[in-house]
């Protein structure tokens, strides 16, 4: 079986200057990113090729045990690939855990194209682990880019 590929797009009312910072700095990537009831707290962020990138996803609920990493929360580990500011970057992204259905390095792409008054962004996700399934990275992706409107504009 192929590694699996999963894209979305949208077209969002802000500048690319202002959603490069919405990913580049920490203060505000944690203010957008988390999914709703989850907080996040960057543990690192080098936004250089060859860089470090970690997040720690943690759930409201920790109870419900669905956290990738320990029940309670993901963490996410990164390097950065390359880095085209105000363009594109792409990092190489890896859930720690020991469940084998989230195992690999998972590469996500994020472009961003000035489109009239705003910014067509464009995240494109390769080999996506098994764990991950097509309809909720289709969510996920989705939703990612929504609170990512909702902030910027």
């Amino acid at each position: 079986m192929a590694p699996r590929r999963d894209q979305a797009s949208r077209l969002i009312a802000a500048s690319r200057d202002g959603l490069w910072r919405a990913w580049m700095e920490p203060a505000e990537l944690v203010r957008w990113l988390p999914p709703p009831g989850m907080s996040g707290e960057v543990l690192a962020l080098e936004p250089v090729a060859g860089g470090a990138f970690r997040i720690r996803l943690n759930d409201a609920d920790a109870a419900a045990g669905h956290g990738k990493t320990d029940g309670a929360s993901d963490l996410v580990e990164a390097r950065s690939v390359s880095l085209d500011p105000l363009r594109h970057f792409e990092r190489e992204t890896t859930f720690v855990g020991a469940d084998p259905r989230f195992a690999g390095t998972m590469r996500m792409t994020w472009d961003f194209a000035a489109a009239g008054q705003g910014t067509r962004v464009t995240v494109i996700a390769e080999n996506v682990p098994a764990g991950i399934t097509s309809e909720d990275h289709a969510e996920g992706l989705a939703a990612s880019l929504a609170q990512l409107a909702a902030f910027t504009e």
